[in-house]
């Protein structure tokens, strides 16, 4: 059977409300747009221009001599491109299944939260391969093995490991990295790690006597970085019908120290961001469409977004392999 046409859909925000977008996918240990925020773009593919990192950090003669001119930037750009993709998932909520299990659960609601986290889930897992990624990070510059797994928590020293890379990525780009991104497994052996505590303890940022006392805020302190992110999120790798086979999105064996961006400005430098177009009636969480299929006697419940996820200066980061 065909498609429906847009016209024939309706939006649902009320289906949409319930998920605050940012404090909900938080919580679920999404962090993709913390490290490629979001910038919204008018056309769904195009080209912009990125500043070469030698521009961003170029000096000149700024001596001026009576009578002449001071001296005047003359800024060139690379140009680099986008096309986003759109990306949705339907989910049927059949009439009588409504009726008949509406005492235990909406419906609506739980169609609704499995469409989203089809999107979030599968957004996620794009930029987790772009930047745990061996092929972009590769080489001494850009790419460094610990000589001990961080979760060996006696003798892994991952605070000298961090430090490193932020020298790394400030030799090569100027840029002085800002955060930390790492999986939610790496983050409970870095609170167990003998030399965390130890540093936490001699900063008198609190008292590490158990794993649960040392917080994201105190291994900010600790690694000297504006964020740590920690992401959360699983996914079952084994197909359709097999036993599930959960594995982390973001891999064990990466720690990403790069500099990510809080602003929507293109010429603030980043490891990444993510387009969006919304002019088809996206938005960056997932738009929330429903429509009637009567020949099942079923509304289809549809969760869609518009997006691209581009890496922008491999120099800004600098990817730990771990473990």
């Amino acid at each position: 059977m065909p498609s429906p046409t847009t016209s024939l859909a309706t939006q649902r925000p009320d289906l949409a409300t319930f998920l605050e977008f940012d404090l909900e996918s938080e919580k679920a240990g999404y962090v993709a747009t913390q490290v490629f925020p979001v910038i919204d773009v008018q056309s769904q593919a195009g080209s912009f221009g990125k500043i070469p990192l030698e521009q961003l950090l170029q000096q000149r003669d700024t001596k001026r001599a009576p009578g002449s001119g001071y001296a005047r930037g003359n800024w060139t750009f690379t140009t680099s491109s986008y096309a986003t993709e759109e990306h949705g998932a339907e989910e049927p909520v059949d009439d009588r299944e409504a009726k008949m299990y509406a005492e235990y659960f909406q419906a609506e609601q739980v169609s609704t939260m499995r469409a989203f986290s089809s999107v979030l889930r599968n957004g996620e897992q794009r930029v987790a391969d772009k930047v745990f990624n061996t092929t972009t990070w590769t080489g001494a510059a850009l790419a460094t093995t610990t000589a001990i797994a961080w979760g060996t928590i006696a003798t892994a020293v991952p605070l000298t490991n961090v430090e490193a890379a932020v020298q790394k990525v400030y030799d090569n780009s100027g840029l002085w990295a800002n955060a930390l991104v790492i999986n939610k497994k790496t983050f409970r052996n870095l609170r167990n790690t003998l030399q965390v505590i130890d540093r936490i303890e001699a900063n008198g940022s609190g008292s590490a006597a158990k794993a649960s006392d040392v917080t994201i805020e105190m291994l900010k302190a600790a690694f000297d970085l504006e964020h740590v992110i920690v992401a959360g999120t699983s996914r079952n790798s084994a197909r359709e019908g097999q036993n599930a086979t959960p594995v982390q999105i973001w891999g064990s064996q990466y720690a990403m120290v790069c500099r990510i961006s809080t602003s929507a400005d293109m010429r603030d430098p980043c490891i990444g961001r993510t387009f969006h177009w919304s002019q088809d009636g996206s938005s960056i969480g997932g738009t929330v469409e429903s429509y009637r299929e009567e020949q099942v006697r079923a509304d289809i419940i549809r969760v869609r977004n518009d997006v691209a996820e581009v890496v922008l200066y491999p120099e800004a980061g600098h990817l730990l392999v771990i473990g």
